[in-house]
């Protein structure tokens, strides 16, 4: 009888630290913004931090680096599919647009970003191949959480990925949709909202 009980002791520790694999791999990036080079293009402090593929690793990045609490004023964290960068340019989001809401609350961040995060990983969206990210941006007056899509055009993806977003966070406010073409030439008006 001791033998079994042993073999179940063992059995029971390696499946502890078997690694719980994610279906994609994400990398987290930082950009801070607050001390920018005179002169420096959009993106030269953005920088890649980690690409993880587990549940233990992603916990670990979470738990000691990655909440936007630990942020100065100004900066940015990233969460995106291993291999986008998060940028307009990037063949992945250059023909998307971003969801956005906003925080005047720090712990309110904190929270609606690692739902957001646990959402992705966990590819809780119906249309999860249409996400490329999401940003958290820690600012003076207002913080806000924006998640990337890849297709702009795709009303419908865009509808049913906002209406799962508020339902993650929590949200009952009107949140809108911005393409990212938009943005960029500053006519940055709601094009989709829920």
């Amino acid at each position: 009888m001791a033998t079994d009980g042993a073999a179940v002791e063992v059995s029971g520790a390696s499946a502890e630290q078997t690694p719980h694999r994610l279906d994609k791999k994400w990398t987290f990036w930082f950009d801070n913004q607050s001390k920018p080079k005179q002169g420096a293009a959009w993106g030269n402090n953005l920088r890649d931090v980690y690409t993880f593929d587990t549940v233990e690793e992603f916990w670990c990045l979470y738990d000691h680096v990655f909440k936007p609490s630990k942020l100065p004023g100004n900066a940015d964290f990233h969460l995106f599919k291993a291999g986008v960068e998060p940028k307009w340019e990037d063949p992945q989001c250059a023909n998307g647009g971003k969801w956005t809401v906003t925080s005047s609350r720090k712990a309110g961040l904190e929270t609606m970003w690692l739902e957001t995060l646990m959402a992705l990983i966990g590819e809780q969206f119906d249309d999860a191949d249409e996400i490329c990210g999401v940003v958290a941006s820690v600012r003076q007056r207002q913080d806000k959480l924006s998640l990337w899509t890849k297709n702009a055009a795709n009303e419908a993806a865009q509808m049913s990925i906002g209406r799962k977003w508020k339902e993650i966070i929590d949200v009952t406010d009107k949140i809108t949709y911005n393409f990212h073409d938009d943005s960029k030439t500053r006519t940055s008006k709601g094009r989709y909202s829920v």
